[in-house]
């Protein structure tokens, strides 16, 4: 039986697919694969690339932070952000990245180095999912 995966934020369902072969996540102690009849899991996600694969065919998903759970065959994911590849503005996640390094750089006293960090980041990774799919060619949307 293959899988489903679901991705909401407290904005939006970001996906929802099935037939899917495995998925990858981030998770707190490391990548995290999931495969069909996977034992029911709760884990907290962190900061990275999440990779959903159906066939030959690859799904890229930037998540911040949240929870992943796994039960019946269904992966259903509450990110604290959650952005598709192909969503990706890249020109902003460019600007973002420099204006988190120039904050990093010149450190005005009322920075919040944490946020900044997390910003960069936040940033770095959008950029990379970005750059993945367009290397790969990848699928526009979702694996059928």
């Amino acid at each position: 039986m293959p899988l489903k995966l679901d991705i909401v934020t407290a904005e939006r369902q970001v996906l929802s697919v099935d037939g899917l072969d495995i998925v990858v996540a981030p998770g707190s102690e490391g990548e995290l694969g999931i495969l069909p009849r996977h034992a029911p899991l709760i884990t907290i996600l962190e900061h990275g690339a999440l990779r959903a694969r159906k066939g030959t065919e690859e799904l890229i998903i930037a998540v911040s932070g949240g929870f992943l759970e796994v039960r019946n065959d269904v992966v259903t994911v509450l990110a604290d952000t959650a952005e598709q590849a192909e969503e990706i503005d890249v020109e902003r996640a460019e600007q973002a990245r420099r204006r988190a390094e120039d904050l990093l750089r010149v450190r005005p006293p009322e920075l919040n180095v944490n946020l900044a960090q997390a910003q960069l980041r936040r940033a770095l990774l959008r950029l990379n999912v970005a750059e993945r799919r367009r290397r790969r060619g990848g699928p526009t949307g979702t694996p059928n």
